[in-house]
């Protein structure tokens, strides 16, 4: 799953920049007489642009790598921004220098103006700082866009453009609600810090198990966390279960770190239901897109019950009815029904296991 998510990445930095460079090469050449010896037609120039723009694209995308496997992404965006633009530019340069080398080895006139098209006409030309100019802008509206997707999600962004929820709209969603066990008595323990710094890093691992789950976060709520389904997801309802457990493994597999850093490993219940909503760009200054329903407040109720019960995590019959009867793992026990804190109509309740999980103290959700 991050292989497939990479290499979307990947052919998405490819085609962007090789737009980017369709419009340099349109505005720089097409209009002029000064085109390079080899474009005799239109065809040489596009030929040109998607050169340049696998090469950029391939740089753009493994400065992104670098900053999402190092530290370098704790840092403060702006020396991000800064280090991603740097490191196209040089990566350039020396793909340019490399070239010039590479030709002065060649005998084929093929080969040498096939490798003069990125060195000798365009990095060495006499716009070449108008070409770098261009590069940095670039690299700063992708970046930018970059950082619009993690901070409302790919997904979510792709549909504000859209215009998709200006208008309130009714959806078909699951919902499953995660809140770190204990977290009050963390946050003594630990201090705003320190607590702040184990929620950055149990909401990193979070992140990828997300993703290779197809789900959407919908909001972070300090130590708890909402994420959702749409209705195209035709096995959301075992997506929404794996996340959980696969999340739950997930920080087992890294319970050294944790026990070395805090000095325990931190646990989460859990708790999905599902059902119309009503969904909405609210605000102005400061935009987001909001659900409305009693769905999230059942959620939450639902959640409350987890502690009491025992159990690390319940669902409704509405996530249910999402599971194929016989082709999931999952341990699942009704809990009969139950009327949830604030509710007039109970709701049938279930709590769910999975046999195939780690052994881990994770069974422990009394804590508040």
């Amino acid at each position: 799953m991050q292989s497939r998510q990479q290499l979307q990445k990947l052919i998405f930095a490819i085609i962007a920049w090789s737009l980017a460079m369709m419009a340099y090469v349109a505005f720089r050449y097409a209009q002029g007489d000064d085109r390079p010896y080899w474009a005799i037609t239109a065809a040489d120039l596009t030929t040109l642009s998607v050169y340049m723009g696998l090469i950029f694209g391939c740089l753009h995308w493994l400065s992104n790598l670098i900053c999402d496997v190092s530290g370098i992404r704790r840092l403060p965006y702006a020396f991000i921004v800064i280090f991603k633009g740097l490191f196209l530019l040089m990566g350039a340069l020396t793909l340019a220098y490399i070239t010039n080398w590479l030709n002065s080895w060649d005998n084929t006139e093929q080969f040498a103006s096939t490798q003069q098209m990125l060195s000798a006409h365009v990095l060495n030309a006499p716009s070449a700082q108008t070409l770098i100019i261009y590069l940095v802008l670039v690299r700063t509206g992708l970046a930018f866009i970059e950082q619009m997707g993690l901070l409302v999600g790919p997904r979510i962004l792709f549909n504000i453009g859209l215009g998709k929820y200006h208008k309130p709209r009714y959806e078909d969603r699951l919902f499953l609600f995660l809140d770190m066990v204990g977290s009050t008595a963390h946050a003594e323990a630990l201090g705003d810090y320190r607590f702040s710094r184990l929620i950055q890093d149990s909401f990193d691992l979070l992140s990828d198990v997300v993703t290779q789950n197809h789900g959407e976060i919908y909001r972070y709520i300090g130590d708890a966390v909402m994420i959702s389904w749409p209705q195209r997801h035709r096995r959301r309802g075992m997506m929404c279960l794996n996340l959980y457990f696969d999340f739950v493994q997930t920080l087992y597999w890294n319970r050294h770190y944790f026990q070395q850093e805090y000095g325990f490993v931190p646990k989460f219940k859990a708790a999905a239901h599902g059902g119309k909503v009503v969904a909405a760009l609210v605000g102005v200054n400061k935009q987001e897109i909001s659900f409305f329903s009693d769905v999230l407040n059942t959620l939450a109720r639902l959640q409350d019950q987890c502690g009491p019960l025992g159990c690390q995590m319940l669902i409704s019959d509405k996530v249910l009815e999402s599971l194929d009867e016989d082709d999931h793992p999952f341990e699942l026990l009704s809990l009969g029904p139950i009327r949830l804190k604030g509710k007039q109509h109970e709701v049938e309740v279930f709590s769910v296991t999975r046999p195939c999980s780690v052994t881990d103290p994770q069974s422990s959700p009394q804590e508040s």
